[in-house]
């Protein structure tokens, strides 16, 4: 139906029959969804002149040309396509004469399209599309960074689709982009890695590709919170992983955790969890004076899931150390754990119960 009208009823950056047509102060009409994505990006310039606009950018409505459109067809402006064709919006996302805009555009209809309808996730998956959005993951503008990440995110939904996009190269991509991101790109890209992830050989991938567990650590050294998070959550997914743990704490990441730990993020307590079942990671906390007051702390005020994970890294430090229980019993955490037995949650309840055995089975060795 946009074929028959003329070309200044299409916005310049959609293509599409304008429904909104708004004026920049270049004199350029865009509709205004448009160029709204255009500002939000951070762009302050003209798509076409590319010369400055002013600030802030003013959007006039051009109640001329809306009138026109209007009576050009004496019928309702017509509606953006609802199902717009991926094959096409591949293209525009491929194509090096496509303005930066109209990519921004396509990655934003791809992932809504793959949000809703897995059919297409494995569609776009099969069809080599990754590469061309893997390509946007290296470019220079943030906006088309992160567009391209969260389209790689609703992609990784299906775990069908997590074991072919790591074939297709997706990891180093992704753990470039947790080193030197640019904006939220580098939560997004942990989150991907949590995503796939989840698939039991992806694990060792993952955990194996070079710098890949140490970013993540530098992440959660130098990130902001939202990034911390999402760099603890994808440890934690990669180092149920045997292998993992023994390369995350050779990354330093015992001390790392441990200082997240003692400022509220309870995640990283969930990962000491899963380090302290290795012997590499029990000998680095076992020599941090002051852990066992954050984990206390945690008992005390944590969410079921953090005290569920600082019991089990109370229990697996006891069960090799004779000094660790000594300081336990000291500390109180033998009452405690009696106080948790009736915790609503189940794993909660087996975790205080294994450390409270532990805690008597030691007591009576060192009376005897």
């Amino acid at each position: 139906m946009a074929t028959q009208f003329p070309d200044d009823f299409k916005c310049p950056i959609s293509l599409e029959i304008m429904s909104d047509p708004v004026i920049l102060s270049s004199g350029h009409t865009f509709d205004r969804s448009s160029i709204q994505r255009w500002l939000d990006a951070g762009h302050r310039t003209c798509p076409i002149t590319k010369l400055p606009l002013s600030e802030p950018p003013s959007l006039i409505p051009n109640h001329a040309l809306r009138s026109l459109i209007s009576s050009y067809t004496l019928v309702p402006l017509p509606e953006a396509h609802t199902n717009p064709d991926p094959n096409s919006l591949i293209q525009t996302i491929v194509s090096v004469s496509s303005h930066l805009v109209c990519k921004l555009d396509s990655l934003d209809q791809l992932g809504r399209l793959c949000k809703r309808d897995s059919s297409i996730r494995r569609r776009l998956t099969e069809s080599g599309a990754v590469s061309a959005v893997l390509n946007c993951v290296n470019a220079d503008d943030t906006s088309l960074q992160a567009k391209a990440l969260h389209l790689l995110l609703n992609l990784s939904l299906d775990d069908d689709n997590k074991v072919g996009l790591v074939a297709e190269g997706v990891v180093g991509k992704l753990v470039a982009a947790v080193r030197s991101g640019y904006g939220d790109s580098r939560a997004v890209a942990a989150t991907v890695l949590t995503s796939l992830a989840v698939v039991e050989v992806n694990k060792a991938t993952i955990g194996a590709y070079p710098k890949a567990i140490s970013g993540l650590i530098g992440l959660l050294r130098a990130g902001n919170g939202r990034e911390r998070k999402e760099a603890a959550t994808a440890l934690f997914t990669l180092c149920s992983f045997a292998d993992n743990r023994v390369r995350a704490v050779e990354n330093r990441a015992v001390p790392i955790l441990i200082q997240n730990a003692s400022s509220g993020l309870e995640r990283a307590v969930e990962v000491l969890g899963l380090l302290a079942k290795c012997a590499e990671g029990r000998k680095e906390m076992l020599g941090y004076d002051g852990f066992l007051e954050i984990l206390i702390f945690v008992l005390k005020n944590g969410s079921s899931r953090g005290v569920q994970y600082g019991l089990l890294t109370i229990n697996l430090l006891c069960s090799c150390s004779e000094r660790m229980c000594l300081e336990v019993l000291r500390e109180g955490i033998f009452e405690i754990c009696l106080g948790l037995l009736e915790d609503d949650n189940e794993k909660v309840r087996r975790n205080a119960k294994n450390l409270i055995q532990v805690l008597q089975g030691k007591n009576r060795r060192n009376l005897s």
